[in-house]
């Protein structure tokens, strides 16, 4: 849930209207919100920009668990009864600006203000949702149906009128770490999709709704194209910040 609107109730005007104390923070792309291990002190909203929430292994090996988008919090394990420390690490894709709130300003609002509490809810409830399925997306599909869906998350394209959507710049490197795989077979799936119209891209990345026929019906996944069948619908599920005082 990602949506700033809901019911009434807009969000950004209620966080410029109640008095919240916050600082607005500004990441570059690969600067870090907070790490894996730090204390969990602060929720953080994502004004602009593009983030991923990521988490490593004893062994070493990450992996992505989510993507955020403008109107997304992150961090919201810190308002758990006993604080304790980061499970995950949330990085900036693109250049982001935040507003960190701490763990007990974020509870005196909640307790303070029934629509904010009302709104929170629902978005807990729908992030939660998303994270199913993000899971679903990394135990059953292939690292091509995985970048698929990152670029029609990234696009919003699923709900959208419009047939195509140019995304944030973006390095084949960041993609292929934010699906696990290697930046050679994201350039082999990248020219595939460019290929069969599904994309456009000089410098930056333009998606088309067509690329949900990645997803649908395993179109270029061994190499041969399938004929997709028809009447099928489905909907993708969707260093350190620089303070202002």
């Amino acid at each position: 849930m990602n949506q700033m609107v809901s019911q009434g109730f807009v969000l950004a005007d209620f966080l410029n209207r109640v008095g919240l104390s916050s600082k607005v923070v500004h990441l570059d792309p690969r600067q870090v919100f907070f790490s894996q291990g730090d204390a969990a002190d602060s929720v953080f909203f994502l004004q602009r920009g593009r983030a991923r929430v990521t988490a490593v292994s004893a062994s070493g090996k990450e992996a992505t668990l989510q993507l955020l988008q403008v109107g997304d919090f992150v961090g919201e394990e810190a308002l758990a009864s006993i604080a304790g420390h980061r499970l995950t690490t949330a990085t900036a894709v693109t250049n982001c600006i935040a507003l960190r709130i701490k763990r007990d300003e974020m509870i005196r609002i909640m307790h303070a203000e029934q629509a904010f509490s009302d709104y929170f809810f629902r978005y807990l409830l729908a992030r939660s949702m998303r994270t199913q399925a993000d899971l679903i997306d990394q135990l059953f599909n292939s690292s091509e149906k995985r970048l698929a869906r990152v670029l029609l998350l990234m696009a919003e394209i699923v709900d959208s009128d419009q047939p195509e959507t140019m995304i944030p710049k973006i390095s084949q490197e960041t993609l292929a770490e934010m699906i696990g795989t290697t930046r050679s077979r994201v350039s082999f799936f990248m020219n595939r999709f460019r290929k069969l119209g599904f994309i456009r891209y000089n410098g930056h990345i333009s998606v088309r709704k067509s690329l949900l026929n990645v997803i649908l019906h395993d179109h270029v996944s061994d190499g041969v194209s399938k004929t997709p069948k028809p009447g099928k619908t489905i909907s993708p599920p969707p260093p350190r910040a620089r303070v202002v005082e």
